[in-house]
């Protein structure tokens, strides 16, 4: 079974090409850190990925260098001859699935103070949506 989950941030914008036949590839790159570290040794892995079709539209339309982001997808190696006569080896992780790693919120007001962050009408202080008083216990599907 050929599986991967990664959760990192955009090392930059992805870099979206449209083919001929109108298929769409992303390429990115995800810095994933490290759960381990050892003096001098860098915190990070960086970790090439590539997307297609809708799920590459999606990444060009979503996401920016900086943003965090969740991948569930496999990896793929291959080869090719580049103009020197070398033999280059790849390795990438095709992305399947991808999700936000952060809310939209967070995102936009990274170093703020939380409480200079409008809160929506209906949240509460832990992230989570006060249920009104009006509503019955047999009404919700969980108890």
């Amino acid at each position: 079974m050929n599986k991967v989950i990664l959760i990192g941030r955009l090392t930059r914008d992805p870099e979206v090409r449209y083919s001929d036949g109108g298929h769409t590839v992303a390429r990115f790159s995800v810095a994933v850190d490290r759960e381990f570290k050892k003096e001098n040794e860098q915190t990070a892995d960086f970790i090439g990925c590539v997307a297609f079709g809708k799920t590459a539209e999606f990444v060009e339309k979503y996401f920016f260098q900086g943003n965090k982001i969740v991948i569930e997808g496999r990896i793929q190696t291959g080869s090719y001859t580049n103009q020197d006569g070398q033999k280059v080896y790849t390795t990438d992780v095709v992305a399947e699935n991808v999700e936000f790693g952060e809310s939209k919120n967070s995102n936009n007001t990274a170093g703020a103070p939380s409480e200079a962050r409008p809160a929506p009408s209906s949240a509460i202080g832990d992230g989570f949506m006060k249920i009104p008083d009006s509503v019955e216990d047999e009404g919700l599907p969980f108890n």
